[in-house]
């Protein structure tokens, strides 16, 4: 593998048993690369394979068959324990839908990941505030997330995903729920993080309008790929100066 490759996936297989023998299969043997601080966006329709595709690259399942290396490491071959620190530490989460914890604050929120990191607290709090300041969120940290708007709980979501600085960022329909305002201003943090803290990230989207605000788009049908292009986005510098 490539020293600046971040995501090195070969014939990716994903199957589902839906009763002894039946056998469905949703990834058909998926190849593509993403390197350290690109901007990709899977895009497809649902029931293209997306979600499956997601679960794979964020560790949270494993392929049937075929080989993936994330930052160079052996997804195959690693153990549960290890896969879930690897989580924690690499690769940042955006849903669609916030995965906030109800019960505590948007601070606490951010500093859950270095918790589990084993962060200390005055250092977890301290990163957790300058997250939240680069998110504009600093007036909101002490709301809990039912206080909080959908973009609110959106950049909250961010910052979290930020906490210990992942290796690469996996955001699921990121602005699914949100009005298209709101979704800008979520869209325009992305590209911040990118262009500025040359973030690497991953964008699962069903909006070929999304797709394109990006890098490389590689575009999903019926678990398999069926196009790669180059998108047409030319940067915030750009877009602030239209």
């Amino acid at each position: 593998m490539a020293e600046n490759t971040m995501l090195d996936l070969r014939n990716i297989h994903k199957s589902f048993f839906i009763g002894t023998p039946n056998e469905f299969e949703v990834l058909h043997g998926l190849n593509f690369t993403v390197n350290k601080g690109e901007f990709v966006s899977i895009v497809g329709q649902s029931g293209s394979g997306k979600s499956t595709l997601m679960n794979i690259i964020g560790a949270l399942d494993r392929p049937t068959a075929g080989e993936y290396s994330l930052d160079g490491i052996d997804i195959e071959k690693a153990k549960d324990h290890e896969l879930s620190a690897l989580r924690n530490k690499k690769i940042g989460f955006v849903f669609q839908t916030y995965n906030l914890i109800a019960r505590t604050t948007a601070l606490k929120n951010v500093e859950l990941p270095m918790m589990y990191a084993g962060m200390g607290r005055q250092e977890r709090m301290e990163r957790a505030k300058m997250l939240l300041e680069q998110v504009e969120m600093t007036d909101r940290m002490m709301h809990k997330p039912d206080e909080l708007s959908g973009g609110q709980k959106q950049r909250v979501a961010i910052a979290r995903a930020m906490a210990n600085d992942p290796a690469i960022i996996l955001a699921d329909e990121p602005t699914g729920a949100l009005d298209s305002a709101t979704g800008r201003l979520i869209m325009d943090i992305f590209h911040k993080l990118h262009e500025e803290q040359g973030k690497t990230i991953v964008l699962i989207t069903h909006s070929p309008e999304l797709s394109r605000e990006t890098q490389r788009i590689i575009t999903l049908k019926d678990g398999s790929i069926v196009g790669e292009s180059a998108g047409s986005w030319t940067g915030l510098n750009a877009k602030e100066g239209e």
